[in-house]
Formats: structure tokens, sequence, C-alpha cells
């Protein structure tokens, strides 16, 4: 871009009075915009002159459905494909902008906006806008540590790109995912590559912790403040000070403790229990989750105030299956790690078995394919490993049966992965819900909301939740 001309940001809305309100919103903020009624108008405009970031409508008129909105979404994409679009969208219509999100929006607001709010969201935007031409894994290597993160397809170097130019902001981050895809590798990676990377970052599963502990497991408590709390105890808040908090499994949180983090994040004091004045904690806050957030915002599941906190820059995550020329990689460096940390020899992967590795679905993604290879190894005890060898170790774990059930979900929604996942780990483990939660790699808490969700009556084992 030409440093000496203002950023240009194309403002698509057929509503004069929301073209005004933004235009002028965005020249107090420093930068030039253009305003186009509809997709027609917005298209031209783009083949006209440059521009930097789009704030685009998802509604053309009184009867469509947004679908108008995401081929627009589409053929701004296809036209430039790096351009950052924002879609602005009515609050009942919070799932179409999801929609727009997996498109390939950078992000999305709901009218009536916050200036504020929305200023931050476009300046981090345009911060966080990937370039023309993207690096490629050696060259972000030589300026990042990403140590840990392995692949080189170019969803994954998305994510590298953007984790590089957002990890020494104070910005809050949120990571999207499916179950097992890396998200605390990328929080990792975050905390790793900023300026704090001297201190801690502080790791909490939000799921699995009580509403009854919440507040002294964050914030801490001052000696007296309940029967049990013989010490002052410093809470998870204190000691992220001037480091990273990376709050795992975020849409678990439950309402009435939303409110509680949300404090936090909006001036960075917190309150111990007990104790008579509030605290300051320099935090940067980084969260993570399987769910669709937004989603959980429009059916009232999640506070929007704390939800637009947290997501000020959205990472997506891709699972392993929209990644697949990266699964050689991974196994590759996985089976090297766990024959070393088993003391066994070096260990190899036949071409046909990781032709076949590539080829299957992976509904839990890279913790499945590590327990799927870690499996294999400890039972074939090979130097070299074939694709029969993992056919009989499926078949193993299966007590003989076809090995399908793990891996056989072709044509299956993400729902219903998850559903067959959990039903298949109760069969497994009798119904014990802390062996099928340490499975699926969830908390008790976690997996009882899952189980109420699927609607999977089984009875809880003698054990309580924590």
């Amino acid at each position: 871009m030409d440093s000496t001309r203002k950023q240009r940001i194309l403002i698509v809305d057929d509503d004069s009075a929301v073209q005004v309100s933004l235009a002028l919103l965005l020249k107090q903020a420093g930068y030039d915009a253009v305003c186009a009624d509809g997709p027609r108008q917005a298209l031209d405009a783009l083949a006209q002159q440059p521009i930097d970031l789009v704030l685009q409508d998802m509604n053309f008129s009184l009867h469509t459905s947004g679908e108008e909105g995401l081929q627009l979404l589409a053929a701004l994409r296809q036209a430039q494909p790096d351009l950052p679009v924002l879609l602005m969208t009515a609050w009942g219509s919070i799932a179409l902008a999801v929609r727009g999100m997996q498109a390939g929006a950078a992000n999305f607001f709901t009218k009536p906006w916050d200036n504020t709010q929305l200023a931050e969201l476009i300046r981090t935007t345009l911060e966080a806008a990937t370039p023309a031409e993207r690096a490629s894994r050696q060259a972000l290597d030589a300026q990042f540590d990403f140590s840990g993160i392995v692949g080189e397809h170019p969803r994954l170097l998305k994510v590298l790109t953007t984790i590089g130019q957002v990890a020494n902001t104070r910005a809050p981050v949120l990571i999207l995912g499916e179950s097992g895809s890396g998200k605390e590798l990328i929080a990792d990676a975050l905390h790793r590559n900023s300026q704090r990377a001297g201190k801690a970052i502080v790791k909490i599963n939000m799921g699995a912790i009580t509403p009854t502990l919440f507040e002294s497991e964050m914030f801490g408590h001052v000696r007296g403040a309940f029967t049990d709390a013989r010490t002052d105890r410093k809470g998870h808040v204190a000691s992220a000070n001037e480091g990273t908090l990376f709050l795992d499994e975020i849409g678990e949180l439950n309402r009435s403790d939303q409110v509680k983090l949300l404090r936090v994040l909006q001036d960075q004091t917190y309150q111990p229990v007990g104790a008579s004045r509030s605290e300051k904690a320099d935090v940067r806050v980084v969260s993570a989750t399987n769910r669709e957030l937004a989603e959980l915002v429009a059916s009232g599941e999640f506070r929007e105030d704390l939800f637009y906190r947290l997501n000020l820059i959205t990472i997506r995550l891709p699972p392993l299956r929209e990644r697949r020329s990266d699964i050689p990689l991974l196994a590759r460096h996985i089976i090297s790690d766990v024959a070393a940390g088993y003391g066994l020899p070096t260990t190899t992967i036949a071409p046909q078995a990781l032709e076949w590795l590539s080829a299957q679905p992976w509904p839990g993604n890279i913790r499945q394919l590590k327990q799927t290879l870690e499996r294999t190894l400890l039972l074939v005890g090979r130097s070299e490993l074939r694709q029969a060898d993992f056919v009989a170790a499926e078949q193993h774990e299966h007590g003989g049966a076809l090995g399908t059930q793990r891996l056989g979900v072709d044509g299956m929604t993400l729902e219903q992965v998850e559903r067959h996942m959990i039903a298949h780990a109760l069969e497994q483990h009798q119904g014990n819900i802390s062996r099928v939660a340490k499975a699926l790699g969830l908390s008790r808490t976690a997996l009882y909301r899952r189980l109420e969700r699927h609607g999977l009556g089984a009875a809880p084992d003698s054990e309580t939740l924590p």
C-alpha cells in the first residue's frame, strides 16, 4: 500500500443513514470512506480504486435471507482473496454472520454498534490483514518461534501469519477450532512471540471450574474469607500479571460467572474473595473454544458484551481433514516424539501407510492422530509401521471388530461426529464418566453438558463433580 495515502474503507449498505454514520466515524478515525448501495456498486468501486477493508451489510432488501450478502462476500473474496471484510448484521441474524465468517469474513459486528469498539475492531483488522504475498513456512520460522506447530498448508500459514502480526499487541484473541486441533499450541505461540514471553502463561480449563469455586480460583481469596481459607491465596488472574491468561473451553463458562470475568477484561481489575479493595492486573487474554461462540450469544447462553471483549481478533484453526497435506509431516513428527518418549528405537512410517493416514477423516484431529500412532507403535513395535499395522491396531482396540467405528464417519456433521464419539466412549468405558472424559480430552463438567446437549441420558457413575 502507498504509505502516503490514507487507508480506504468501502461501506456497502443500502441505508443512507448507516452510510453517513459509518463514513463520519471512519473520517474521525483517520480513514477515507467510499460508499456503495449494493453488490454491483461495491464491485465497481473495488475495481476502480484500491480498497483496504470492506464493511459489508448482509441484507439488501426487506425479503432477503442473507444469501445476497453471502454471494457478495464470495465475489469480493474471488476478486481480492486477501481483502479483509467485516460483516454488519442485525441482532437477530448472528447465525448468518457466522456463516459469513466460515466463508472467509474477518469478523462481524451488529447494528447498532458501539463507535469505540467498532473503531478498535477496524484498526486491529487492518493491522492483521494478510499481506498479498504470503510468507513461506521457512520465512515465518525465521521471524517467529512456532516450535511445536507442524505443517505447511496455506490455511495453517495464514494462522501463523496472523499470530505474528498480533502477538505483540494487547488485543484479546479468540481461537476457534474443533477438539484436538491444537488450540493450546496457538495460545502458546501467541505468548511466546509477545513481549510478555518472559512472564507466565496461565492456562485455565473454564469447563472444569465449578461455579462455587470460580471467584476463589480466578481471583484468589484472603485469609478468613470462608471456613477453609486459612491463608491468603493468589488466583489465576494475579498469577498471570504481566503475562498471558489462557481461558480454554470459554464456551462452557456459565452466565453468572461470565459477568465476573467481564470486569477483568474491561478495566484490568479484580477483587479477591473477602478483600476490601480491588487489585490491578496487567494481563493479555487469549481464549479458545470448540463451540461457535457467536451462536451461543444469539441463543442467550453467552453474554454479548463479554463476547465482544474476547473476540477482537478471531483465529479459526482449520481441522486436520482440511489440511490433509500436513498429515505426513505431523505423523513423522509425532512418531519420532512418541518413540523417544518411550525410549524406543527410531521408527519410520511406510509411504502407503502415510497415504492411508492422510485419507482418514480424523474427527478427533491431531489428538486422535497421536493416539492412533502411539497405540500402533506400542502394539506392533516395528521399526517401520505399515498400513496393515494401523488396521490391526484399530481392530485390537475394538476387540477384533472392523476398525471403522472410530474413523469411518464420512457424511456426518460435526455435531453427529461428536455425539457418535461420546456414545462410543460411554459404551467402551461402561458409562464411567471420569474415564470417558479422560478418553475424550474433556473435563467432567464439559462432558455432562455435552451429554445433555446430545440427549445421551447415560446415568452418571458414583463419582460426583468437583
